[in-house]
């Protein structure tokens, strides 16, 4: 059934795209803060390759958003993490040349080793006193995160 599903949604996908109708792909992002740090992976691919971004990446067939921000996270920084709260839905078509939205979670360190993979040419955690211009919109998403955290 889950095969016949998602062969029915490839080719619904196509007919409507060449009918010139935008299907945006769906992506999550986590925020992981650790006294006065963030973690962050410094993009290995376009769009904004060598640019800090927050660990994250596109939703798998049949995964949850939480499920797909534990994978991409374990991929690009070696790291197991916990989603521990939804910061947000970022849909802006202007934040990612690719059309992307993004659901952004809070997340904490559950395990692993910090080792850069996937597209992720390094890991590194950054002070947030030192935060450079991030890929995407993920200065903005930082910056309401740490507000949020806050309130």
């Amino acid at each position: 059934m889950r095969a016949q599903c998602h062969a029915w949604l490839q080719c619904c996908t196509g007919v409507l795209a060449e009918k010139g109708v935008n299907m945006r792909r769906i992506a999550a992002d986590a925020v992981i803060l650790r006294k006065g740090s963030i973690l962050l992976v410094k993009r290995k691919n376009a769009p904004f390759r060598g640019m800090l971004a927050l660990p994250g990446g596109m939703l798998g067939q049949g995964e949850t958003l939480e499920e797909c921000v534990v994978r991409e996270t374990r991929e690009e920084t070696g790291l197991l993490v916990r989603p521990t709260r939804l910061i947000g839905i970022y849909s802006s078509p202007k934040r990612d040349p690719r059309g992307t939205v993004s659901a952004v979670f809070a997340c904490t360190v559950a395990g692993g080793r910090l080792k850069a993979g996937s597209d992720a040419s390094s890991v590194q955690w950054v002070r947030l006193r030192q935060l450079p211009r991030l890929a995407f919109d993920h200065s903005k998403i930082v910056m309401e995160a740490l507000k949020r955290g806050k309130q």
